[in-house]
């Protein structure tokens, strides 16, 4: 996208109902209460035939410290300085504040064209907008991004300013329900996902060298899912940032509910998840919940092991930490853990390596002529079990797909298939064809029998 929009505004006037409204998804997290945003997203828009990179942004609050507040603020700030153009958004049924005029002489600063939107103007509200032109920004724009009202208006005032632009090119769209896992231009999904405050927000900014995403000594800073595209040593990389997941128990406010909900959602979409530990507080359980989940989803997983700069017998810590890995979590035995920092840049090469080795194991495919040669021996090897004095019979291994890899036993009495013997074989397949870190599905079929309807 060449041309970039950044959506400007005090809190709760509805800026990230518009960015919904314009990506044509619920990407961002909306509630009545004040200050849901926090970092700057970003996201594919069209309007009419107009395309273009849309950014919604945190509401702008007048504050100059360290606070969490100053920080918000220094992101919608840098939002403004890479935009080519602003929507400062107002909402008329609370009028024109004190904060909307000294955010405006703001704008009028910035030196960007600047297309005033008077949102919630639905109904007879709409004469609210009037009160706008106080601000000295030129006409208002009467909108309502709930019920998607006035955006022919804003189509005109934004085609304007994009005039003589060269048009852009096609969006790399990013489907919820499809994906062209073929295309080799397509950017590997890797979700950053852990317990809130484990550093996952400053991982992602030391990985693009800059204060992209809003940290902080807080717990529960992030809250909506953020997408950046990012190349490394030549591969196209989509990193989510997702908010702290933490026990179900203790999420009760409905905010925080719908951040949870996003995190989930970008495990449900990644290719690559990389569970962020807190290296002095590790494998707790909501941790091995965490990784859990991303087995059943089915995607490749990684463990970073945060703050390793915080542990002082690195050696030891490192080999205690591996062997309760592989305690703990069977069901990826050899997955790949790295010790990180996130602050000061410690091994973070050696983990985006991980990445790419274990994105390249789940998507592995092994021949049916190969797996057979193999079946025959691990059978003789250690036969099947009987069941009711019946042994069970199996004729063939194929796998059906990778990410993750899919294999299908063809056998009698699928039913009465012990669960161990299950294991052994997912652990053989695992071991004798280098399958290590990433779930593996075994799937039993009976073949039919031509007797059967015979008396």
């Amino acid at each position: 996208m060449s041309f970039c929009v950044a959506i400007i505004g005090r809190p709760n006037v509805g800026k990230s109902t518009l960015f919904n409204r314009l990506v044509g998804r619920k990407l961002a997290l909306v509630d009545d209460a004040p200050g849901v945003t926090r970092d700057r997203r970003e996201g594919d828009a069209r309007l009419g035939d107009l395309e273009f990179t849309i950014i919604d942004t945190a509401g702008l609050e007048d504050a100059s410290d360290n606070s969490l507040e100053a920080r918000m603020r220094q992101q919608t700030e840098q939002a403004i300085k890479e935009a080519d153009a602003c929507l400062f958004m107002i909402d008329v049924r609370a009028g024109v504040t004190p904060h909307d005029e000294y955010f405006a002489d703001l704008m009028r600063k910035a030196e960007k064209p600047v297309i005033l939107l008077a949102n919630k103007s639905e109904g007879r509200a709409e004469f609210g907008a009037y009160e706008a032109y106080s601000l000295g920004l030129g006409d208002p724009v009467a909108i309502s991004a709930e019920h998607g009202e006035g955006l022919g208006s804003l189509y005109d005032f934004l085609r304007e300013i994009m005039e003589g632009d060269e048009p852009a090119e096609d969006p790399d769209e990013f489907s919820d329900v499809e994906e062209d896992f073929d295309d080799p231009d397509k950017p590997l999904k890797i979700a950053i996902v852990g317990r809130p405050n484990a550093g996952k927000s400053t991982l992602i900014n030391h990985l693009l060298g800059e204060e992209r995403l809003l940290t902080g000594p807080e717990a529960g800073i992030t809250r909506d899912s953020i997408t950046v595209d990012w190349e490394w040593e030549g591969n196209k990389l989509r990193l989510v940032d997702t908010a702290g997941i933490r026990k179900k128990a203790r999420v009760v406010e409905k905010l925080e509910k719908l951040s949870v909900a996003d995190g989930l959602r970008a495990i449900r979409f990644a290719e690559v998840v990389v569970v962020t530990l807190d290296a002095t507080m590790p494998f707790e359980k909501q941790d091995l919940q965490i990784s859990d989940l991303v087995v059943r989803e089915g995607r490749a997983l990684v463990i970073a092991l945060n703050k390793w700069d915080l542990i002082e017998d690195k050696q030891q810590a490192l080999a205690d930490l591996r062997e309760k890995c592989e305690r703990l979590l069977p069901q990826v035995r050899g997955v790949q853990m790295v010790p990180i920092s996130g602050l000061n840049g410690y091994n973070i090469p050696k983990l985006l390596k991980a990445v790419l080795e274990t994105n390249e194991v789940w998507n592995r495919r092994i021949s049916t002529s190969r797996l057979n040669r193999w079946f025959d021996d691990i059978i003789q090897y250690h036969p099947p079990p009987a069941v009711s004095g019946r042994r069970l019979k199996l004729r063939y291994l194929t796998q059906t797909k990778a990410r993750p890899p899919t294999f299908v036993v063809f056998c009698t009495r699928s039913d009465a298939f012990p669960d161990s013997y299950k294991r052994y074989l997912l652990n053989a397949i695992r071991d004798d064809f280098e399958l290590p870190g990433v779930p593996l599905r075994l799937i039993l079929r009976e073949g039919k029998n031509p007797y059967a309807s015979r008396k």
